[in-house]
């Protein structure tokens, strides 16, 4: 098995301002991404997929890749309308990606073995690697994935709300997911648009595994969502925990759930990026990572 990570950095970065995907936040000029390779090569992956905005590919090629390219195979994909089904006419006034399902599609041609999915603007420490390498090496075909999950009061912004996906998880199993958005910290307690949450409700933060094979069901899946957005929806997007819940709630799909003791931490907001940056020294300063990536 060539175990592979697919990186997802394709998004706008609107929150934050621009590309937060390629913001230099390590001790070194390190992006957040490069942490995620690192870890992933020490817990066994073979294969790194990156689904890039066109204008990042020679910026990541030239800056990860150049690191990584004698320690694992790398293929780049982009994310673009290019490869939106052609009886999909794109409105002219859309500038929005159309999600994290796309994204992966975008990806379908350097994924011929089980792989697992981030986010490049996620720190997800390194004991979710090794969780995941596991379970890809078990995954027997589309009717099995893997998730692994994280504690939401570790997963919140204090600069904003977030979205995640909540989780319910039974004898090591997903039960559904529920995608929220408005998660934030106030007043001692963590509220969403919907009201209070459990700060310790497990939550998804798009680190899913999948066998190869769920590729073309996912790519119908995408195609039934364009067939039912209307034009005016200019920000609907096609999104993994939503897909993942639909296929739980139709029995199509069995996901094997394990949680992960490392605290998360990421870029949403432009201010996010000082604490993420004194996280990652600290990283480095406990032996975590070498000097140098």
């Amino acid at each position: 098995m060539k175990a592979t990570l697919l990186v997802l950095a394709a998004g706008l970065g609107s929150r934050f301002g621009g590309d937060k995907q390629i913001s230099h936040v390590g001790p070194n000029g390190e992006l957040l991404m490069e942490y995620s390779i690192h870890d992933a090569i020490e817990a066994g992956f073979k294969k790194v997929v990156f689904v890039l905005k066109q204008e990042m590919v020679e910026t990541v090629k030239s800056t990860v890749g150049e690191k990584f390219k004698d320690r694992v195979e790398l293929c780049y994909c982009v994310q673009d309308y290019s490869s939106v089904p052609s009886f999909y006419k794109v409105p002219d006034e859309r500038t929005k990606p159309f999600g994290t399902v796309h994204a992966v599609l975008c990806g379908k041609d350097c994924l011929s073995d089980p792989f697992a999915t981030i986010n490049a603007d996620d720190y997800y420490g390194t004991e979710c690697f090794k969780l995941m390498y596991d379970f890809l090496e078990n995954l027997k075909d589309k009717s099995e994935a893997a998730m692994v999950t994280y504690i939401l009061k570790n997963t919140v912004s204090e600069n904003g709300g977030v979205t995640r996906g909540i989780c319910t998880v039974e004898n090591g199993k997903l039960v559904r997911v529920d995608e929220t958005g408005g998660i934030e910290p106030k007043n001692g307690e963590i509220v969403s648009a919907n009201g209070t949450v459990n700060p310790d409700a497990e939550v998804s933060m798009n680190f899913w595994g999948f066998h190869p094979d769920t590729l073309k069901r996912m790519n119908k899946y995408f195609e039934d969502f364009l067939k039912e957005i209307k034009p005016d929806e200019l920000k609907a997007e096609c999104l993994l925990p939503v897909m993942i819940n639909d296929f739980l709630s139709t029995n199509e799909l069995t996901v094997y759930a394990a949680p992960s003791h490392d605290k998360w931490f990421g870029i949403t907001y432009k201010a996010d990026k000082e604490d993420v940056e004194n996280k990652l020294k600290a990283l480095h300063r406990e032996g975590v990572y070498p000097d140098k990536l």
